[in-house]
């Protein structure tokens, strides 16, 4: 997987600025005030620093971005770059500034004078975040990131902050590489043997194949992938962390990992992006990744379902019905409305298996959320208001949007089927709430459940705040954030 570049934490040393390679840059606030190392620098550069912060230029530099001086002189740096942060920023300042950071470094080593800002750690997670490239399937001889080096007055305090982050960065990481991947590289059985790997950073991980989905009555599931060569699956990831024998909290990922529409076939442009749909389950996977390397004190379990839609001779058809393993019978309506169908069943078999003190599944559902809330916000539903808010306060104060929907009677009307339980689609209106409602069916009345429609933001067309054009991660930081202020002991 791609790996987050190394950034080490060492003292600040004023003398060794004039011999820093690569790249060097310091922090200056809004105002125009320089601490020690950003005074050094500007004797080192003959004046530059302090030309450029009593320039009218400086007044119109945004908080957390930057300017590159030009050509510095007195310096074994090939390029210079003034940050402007305050001396208390906060955790969105803090890791913009890193990601201006992360573009400034290019390929080059960096070396950062951060002094005794606060929320350095912060600024180290937005560099690690931003530097990220999906460069697996380039030709070129691929490139070791080199490293950056932030210095700061307390390198032990800062480092040992930043290490639960870098563990995040991670998790992000491998669900964008996951998202990233083609299909026919990322197939059923690549995606699982991924997830099996992580049995070496101590998570439980377990596969059930097609004829256990059998046993089991996961009719729903299986019809999705039926028309696919690739084997549908089910893996169980468990992190045992916090108290033995309690209650999980379980995570529930769409994982197709291709959506051709099946025999609904999809229009032709734009079909590639289809790599993306299992979106729920690369986030999934990213947050077992990351509460294992931090070795989070929580019970949590996650849980994806891993199929292909495809047409073929044996594809599931509009009109056929099928049985999911709640027993309820479901008429297949379009069968591209396939992520519901296996979000259903494991989602039934996490509240069988684990009784989850609570359950959050997470899909690219519907092109309606993006009508809806565009690429800004996923769409979020529950039925419980304790833990709804939780997530919304969590999705916050990581700075990944999220907006609440409603549900409703009236929506779930819209599923009534003449000849089985329930229709998979509910008609073209509030298609995402009909979406919601559909699962809402497959929750049990005592579990707190939320879902999380991340069509519009597990992968985007333009750069993010914390990305390259691509896959996000989204999803990752805040669930994290939910499980630690909500779920650790």
């Amino acid at each position: 997987m791609t790996a987050p570049i190394a950034i080490s934490f060492a003292e600040t040393d004023l003398d060794a600025l004039a011999g820093a390679a690569g790249k060097l840059a310091v922090l200056v606030t809004p105002d125009g005030k320089m601490d020690p190392a950003a005074r050094r620098l500007n004797r080192l550069t003959r004046g530059a620093v302090a030309r450029l912060v009593e320039s009218d230029r400086w007044s119109k530099v945004k908080t957390g971005e930057g300017v590159q001086i030009g050509y510095p002189t007195g310096l074994e740096a090939v390029a210079v770059m003034v940050i402007s942060l305050p001396r208390r920023p906060s955790v969105e300042e803090a890791r913009k500034a890193g990601a201006s950071l992360a573009q400034f470094k290019g390929s080059e080593a960096l070396t950062l004078c951060a002094g005794s800002t606060a929320r350095v750690a912060e600024l180290s997670l937005g560099l690690a975040l931003r530097a990220y490239g999906f460069t697996a399937h380039k030709t070129a001889e691929a490139e070791t990131p080199a490293p950056a080096t932030i210095m700061v007055a307390k390198p032990e305090e800062v480092a040992a902050e930043a290490k639960p982050m870098m563990a995040l960065a991670e998790g992000v990481f491998f669900t964008r590489d996951l998202v990233n991947e083609p299909a026919n590289v990322l197939t059923t059985n690549d995606f699982a043997a991924r997830l099996a790997a992580m049995q070496e950073l101590g998570l439980e991980v377990e596969t059930l194949e097609e004829d256990e989905l059998a046993k089991l009555r996961m009719g729903a599931l299986l019809g999705v992938g039926q028309g696919s060569d690739s084997p549908s699956k089910v893996v169980v990831m468990q992190w045992n962390g916090g108290e033995k024998d309690a209650p999980p909290l379980a995570l529930v990922g769409k994982g197709v990992v291709f959506d051709t529409g099946g025999i609904s076939l999809k229009p032709a442009g734009g079909m590639e992006d289809m790599t993306m749909d299992m979106g729920g389950a690369g986030v999934v996977a990213g947050v077992m990744r990351a509460l294992a390397l931090r070795g989070a004190k929580a019970n949590v379990v996650g849980l994806v379902g891993l199929v292909e839609n495809m047409p073929g001779p044996n594809a599931q058809r509009p009109g056929d019905v099928v049985t999911s393993m709640k027993g309820d019978t479901i008429e297949v309506i379009n069968t591209d409305a396939e992520g519901r169908l296996v979000l259903a069943d494991v989602m039934w078999y996490a509240q069988d298996r684990f009784k989850p003190v609570g359950m959050v599944d997470l899909a690219t559902l519907t092109g309606a959320i993006i009508i809806a809330l565009g690429h800004e916000n996923a769409g979020v539903f529950s039925n419980n208001d304790a833990l709804c808010d939780a997530f919304l306060k969590a999705a916050k104060a990581e700075g990944e949007g999220a907006w609440r929907m409603p549900l409703g009677q009236a929506y779930d009307d819209k599923l009534k089927s003449r000849i089985a339980d329930m229709k998979n689609v509910g008609g073209r209106d509030a298609g995402s709430i009909t979406a919601a409602q559909f699962l809402q069916r497959f929750v049990k009345d005592e579990c707190p459940w939320i879902h999380l429609d991340i069509a519009g933001v597990a992968s985007v067309k333009s750069d993010t705040a914390l990305a390259p054009k691509g896959a996000t991660g989204w999803g990752v930081l805040a669930l994290d954030r939910l499980v630690r202020d909500n779920f650790e002991g």
